[in-house]
């Protein structure tokens, strides 16, 4: 299978955002309380030499599977949740916390073991750094009594959601049997398996749709010792790695977390896709895989594909990183951030000569076959984009020539162009069935076209074979010519002069 190397388009990503809302989700995991503990440092210990933070401000909020709750909650979705917690103060603390994030509680499954402790972990920060993390926590397994309770509430309540997200921390539970109890029980109802993993065998997550191991977690899982991951470096190394652990786990795929280096999907079928880092400035990575696999269980839940929901996903992650603490992205932050990638890809879609050059060279290279269509594109009304729809269903990628303003004014008259060429790039580069624009000075895009060499030239079907520029040049190579069908009533001139009568 081929390596898909780029990001679902933005475009695609932005109508999916509203099909979150009303995702129905369990997730099943260990739940924590995540304190933050905010202060200043002006002084050393006279006791130690150690730095003495003057606490000014306290924040508590759920942490682990209790964070995943908290993200599905930002974007909609319905949350089944089922965890456990100690007969201790602590334990009421998340219980009020989790019955906040609920709008049904009869969707909460908080249970009682009288023998844990309910996991806390203290972060102590100064100056936007975190100076020391202090954890108290059970990590023995559930009493039995308590995981056949939650087993036997767990497997009757999968048949009312779409997803199933394990979140695992490793604080006993998720161990392995009620794991693979769990997975069995889900796919039976075709419901997806995510799994964020703590274990070092992944074989007790056989039959998970997608496990979400960081660069550190995967290393572990193939046997690899050696401190962080840092054994794995590279897409190479990354991918074969994941595909190892999918064959051997018996996975539907991983989605491989690599910190400043975004994310890689590998799917059992071999398909791989790398999601490049999202976050313009990372403040805090508490958090991130959990915001990871709300994202991906709600995306599922919702019917998304799996490589749109990887992509939502991506974004999500990118946003938590810059804030601090155990943070959410909500949905009206991802179609922000949607919006600003989409005019950012924009920008990156319009070139010039040279590098449109090289990115024909790379696509080639891929095996895609390269479209060009060209035009002054002053007004962008729906005959233009139809033409350009059925320009981009002929070939793979799709350069887009635009005539300059001065080459325009020459074709239409003084009056013209109505919008300067970087205004009409820019609209033209924010339409998903372009892959190129750039701007050609000349009257004809010729010269264009015998340096680009395109496999298909595509014009309106207004024109004839004979008279379509660049027509006889591109076929005596063995390339194709498409004349697309035109959407009548619409054309630029008509436009103006309807503008020009009403006033």
């Amino acid at each position: 299978m081929a390596e898909e190397i780029t990001q679902t388009a933005p475009a695609d990503l932005l109508a999916l955002v509203d099909r979150l809302d009303g995702a129905a989700v369990m997730v099943v995991g260990d739940v924590m309380l995540d304190r933050f503990l905010y202060g200043a440092v002006d002084r050393v210990s006279p006791e130690a030499p150690i730095p003495v933070l003057r606490l000014e401000r306290e924040v508590t909020m759920l942490g682990g599977a209790g964070n995943v709750l908290r993200n599905l909650s930002a974007v909609g979705a319905k949350t089944l949740f089922f965890a456990v917690v100690g007969q201790d103060a602590a334990g009421q603390e998340v219980r009020q916390l989790v019955e906040r994030e609920s709008a049904d509680p009869g969707w909460i499954h908080l249970l009682a073991d009288e023998a844990r402790a309910t996991t806390i972990k203290e972060r102590y920060i100064a100056t936007g750094q975190q100076l020391l993390r202090a954890d108290r926590e059970t990590s023995f397994e559930m009493a039995q009594a308590t995981k056949e309770k939650l087993l036997a509430e767990a497997e009757e309540a999968l048949k009312d959601v779409g997803a199933l997200i394990l979140s695992d921390y490793g604080k006993g539970v998720l161990p392995a049997d009620l794991i693979t109890r769990l997975i069995a029980r889900a796919n039976a109802l075709d419901c997806p398996v995510i799994v964020d993993p703590k274990a070092v065998d992944y074989g007790c997550y056989r039959g998970a749709a997608l496990v979400t191991p960081n660069r550190r977690e995967l290393a572990q899982a193939l046997g690899d010792g050696v401190q962080g991951g840092q054994s794995l470096q590279g897409d190479a190394e990354i991918v074969a790695a994941c595909r190892s652990l999918t064959e051997t786990a018996g996975l539907g795929g991983v989605l491989a977390t690599r910190s400043e280096e975004g994310m890689s999907l590998v799917l059992a079928d071999g398909d791989v896709t790398h999601l490049p880092a999202r976050a313009r400035e990372v403040f805090d990575v508490s958090g991130a895989g959990d915001t990871v696999v709300a994202l991906l269980g709600a995306a599922l839940a919702a019917g998304i594909e799996l490589k749109d929901a990887a992509g939502l996903a991506n974004i999500a992650a990118g946003i938590v990183v810059g804030k601090t603490g155990t943070a959410v992205a909500e949905a009206l932050e991802i179609r922000q951030e949607i919006h600003a990638s989409r005019l950012s890809q924009a920008e990156a879609k319009f070139v010039d000569h040279d590098l449109l050059l090289d990115q024909v060279a790379r696509w080639r290279q891929a095996g895609f076959k390269v479209g060009f269509t060209n035009g002054c594109f002053d007004l962008l009304h729906p005959g233009h984009i139809s033409l350009l729809r059925q320009a981009r269903a002929a070939c793979d990628r799709l350069v887009v020539g635009l005539n300059s303003d001065a080459s325009v004014a020459r074709l239409k008259g003084p009056t013209r162009p109505v919008q300067a060429e970087t205004a009409r790039a820019v609209v033209l580069a924010s339409l998903e069935d372009v892959d190129r624009v750039v701007v050609f000075g000349e009257d004809t895009p010729l010269e264009l076209i015998e340096a680009l060499r395109p496999d298909v030239l595509v014009k309106g079907a207004d024109y004839a074979a004979d008279e379509v520029v660049g027509a006889k040049e591109v076929q005596a190579y063995g390339g194709q010519l498409v004349l697309a069908q035109l959407e009548a009533g619409h054309s630029t001139t008509a436009t103006l002069n309807r503008l020009a009568d009403k006033r």
